[in-house]
């Protein structure tokens, strides 16, 4: 077997074996899914509160409070793909969409890294969903969204993570 060998293509996503050296010699094969990264929006209203959405997950088989986000396409400048995901999930235009952090995900299986953007100017337009997505819009208090992570009503990871960088921010 290579280095690398692909073992399953999807849609959007696919996966490859590869072979990790191990500190005792030799090599074990870990499967690895490769994506093409994402972006995730914290959009924030002129009256401060942000815009949250509540999506149903399939993966997790219930509805998650979560910031919106969504996957890059081939060749995608994240900031662009930022200002498609708004619109499409939450109906806002933003005048300004600011890079905020990135990060991976979970790089323990995944290398998707994670593009997280500030938006602020927000005119509403109206959603562009998917056929696949069931979307509901909110705008929520700084206030609200950290007692919903506190009581266990945020879940999402890219959520709290975000949430709390843009806290520590200057935007």
């Amino acid at each position: 077997m290579a280095d690398r060998e692909r073992t399953w293509t999807g849609e959007r996503f696919y996966m490859d074996r590869v072979a990790v050296p191990k500190r005792s010699g030799g090599v074990k094969y870990k499967d690895m899914l490769v994506h093409p990264g994402a972006v995730a929006i914290v959009p924030i209203l002129d009256d401060g509160r942000l815009v949250l959405i509540q999506n149903r997950r399939f993966a997790v088989g219930r509805q998650l409070w979560e910031i919106p986000a969504g996957t890059l396409e081939a060749g995608e400048d994240p900031a662009a793909c930022a200002g498609r995901e708004l619109i499409e999930e939450t109906g806002y235009r933003a005048a300004s969409i600011a890079k905020l952090t990135e990060f991976f995900t979970a790089p323990g299986f995944c290398n998707e890294r994670m593009h997280v953007f500030v938006a602020t100017g927000l005119e509403e337009v109206g959603q562009k969903l998917e056929d696949t997505e069931d979307i509901e819009v909110h705008a929520l208090s700084v206030d609200d969204i950290r007692a919903m992570i506190h009581d266990g009503r945020i879940e999402d990871g890219k959520t709290i993570a975000s949430f709390y960088r843009y806290l520590d921010s200057d935007e």
